[in-house]
C-alpha cells in the first residue's frame, strides 16, 4: 500500500497563515510515502517567498515530488523572466524541476509546464515527452505510474479550456503508450476528478486526472483550502479530499472516492 499527499498552489506571499500548522500536523499523522506539490509555490517568485515555501516543505515528510508553476516564474522582472525564469525555484526549492521517484509499487514523475512566454498557460515539449517515454515505458505495468504537472490535462465542466496544458493531445498519446495511470495537477484552485478517455479517446486506455485545490492560499475560486490524499493498494485507489474547516481550525475529510484499476483503466468501485 502507498499513501500520497497531493498539495498544490501554495502561493507563499498570499498564504492563509492559520492553515499552515494544522496542515503540517495532519500530513505528519497521515504518514505518506510521497508528498506531491503540483506547482505555484509562490505568488510572485520572490526569493523571500521561495524561502517561506522552503521552510514549509522542510516541515513535511519526504520523499517529495515538487514541480514549479507559472507563478514561480518572475512576473514584473522581465529580464529574469526570460534569462533565468526558474532560478529562484532551482536555488531554493530544488535544482531538479522534473523530479522522479520509483519504488516497488509506484513511479512518480514530475514535469515543468511553466513557460516564460506565457503569463498563465503552460506547455509540454517533445524533449519532455521523450524523457517520459524513456523513463515510464520500461517500468513494469504492475507499478502505478503517476504524472505530476502544474497545468491540468482537463478542466471541470464550464472551465476555461485555455487552462489545459499545451500540446495535451500529443502528450496524452505518449503518456498512454508509456502506461501512465494517474495525472496530478493544480492551477485551477478547485478539486476535480475525470477520466482521460472522456477528452482523449485512446483505444484501450483511460487514466484518471486528479486536480488539487489550493492548500494554503487565500486566493479562492468558489472553493476553500483543500488537499488530496491518495491510497493505492492491490489495484484500488481510495481518494479523499480534505477541506479546511474555519470553525474547527483543521482540515476535515470528505467522503471517499474509490476506483478499481483494470487493464483498460480505472472504474468506480
Amino acid at each position: 500500500m502507498r499513501t500520497l499527499v497531493h498539495l498544490s498552489d501554495l502561493h507563499f506571499g498570499r498564504v492563509a497563515d492559520r492553515t499552515l500548522q494544522p496542515l503540517t500536523t495532519l500530513i505528519e499523522s497521515l504518514r505518506p510515502h510521497v508528498v506531491v506539490v503540483s506547482g505555484d509555490l509562490t505568488q510572485r517568485a520572490r526569493r523571500r517567498q521561495f524561502r517561506e515555501a522552503r521552510a514549509f516543505l522542510d516541515s513535511l515528510p519526504r520523499p517529495q515530488i515538487v514541480v514549479p508553476g507559472n507563478h514561480d516564474v518572475p512576473l514584473v522582472n522581465v529580464w529574469r523572466r526570460f534569462t533565468s525564469p526558474l532560478e529562484g525555484f532551482r536555488s531554493i526549492i530544488a535544482p531538479d524541476v522534473e523530479p522522479f521517484y520509483v519504488d516497488q509499487e509506484i513511479a512518480v514523475m514530475g514535469f515543468n509546464t511553466a513557460r516564460s512566454l506565457t503569463w498563465k498557460a503552460g506547455r509540454l515539449n517533445e524533449e519532455q515527452l521523450e524523457r517520459a517515454r524513456g523513463r515510464l515505458a520500461p517500468l513494469p505495468s504492475s507499478l502505478v505510474k503517476i504524472v505530476v504537472t502544474h497545468h491540468p490535462f482537463d478542466v471541470p465542466p464550464g472551465g476555461d479550456e485555455d487552462d489545459v496544458v499545451g500540446r495535451s493531445r500529443r502528450a496524452m498519446t505518449v503518456f498512454a503508450s508509456a502506461g501512465a495511470d494517474l495525472f496530478l495537477s493544480g492551477h485551477l484552485h478547485v478539486s476535480h476528478t475525470a477520466r482521460t478517455a472522456d477528452r482523449y479517446p485512446i483505444e484501450g486506455r483511460s487514466a484518471l486526472v486528479i486536480h488539487a485545490g489550493t492548500a494554503t492560499s487565500n486566493r479562492h475560486r468558489n472553493e476553500g483550502n483543500s488537499f488530496n490524499v491518495l491510497r493505492l493498494e492491490a489495484g484500488t485507489l481510495a481518494l479523499v479530499r480534505f477541506d479546511w474547516s474555519p470553525d474547527r481550525g483543521t482540515f476535515l475529510p470528505k467522503p471517499e472516492e474509490r476506483y478499481v484499476r483494470r487493464a483498460r483503466g480505472w472504474d468506480a468501485a
